[in-house]
């Protein structure tokens, strides 16, 4: 019976994180109204942990920073001199 648990909960975490990869708007708004919801009832923690977080950058999810900052310098590759 714990393991049926076990496996149910890993299977049903592991869709929520596809869906959030796959579905990055909606799920932003589904969490965001599930959050809202929670508000209302009076449920406080659950309702932060489930409220996505700000999008950083340009908001279309392609890496780009919220920062100026220009991306860092790789260093550079030195031989090895062998005497």
């Amino acid at each position: 019976m714990i393991e049926i648990l076990i496996v149910a909960a890993l299977v049903i975490w592991s869709a929520v994180v596809v869906f959030k990869k796959v579905f990055p708007q909606t799920s932003n708004s589904v969490f965001t109204s599930i959050s809202n919801a929670c508000a209302r009832c009076g449920w406080s923690k659950l309702a932060t942990w489930l409220k996505p977080a700000k999008v950083a950058g340009c908001g279309g999810s392609c890496g780009c920073s919220a920062t100026e900052e220009s991306t860092p310098q790789k260093e550079q590759v030195q031989a090895v001199k062998w005497k």
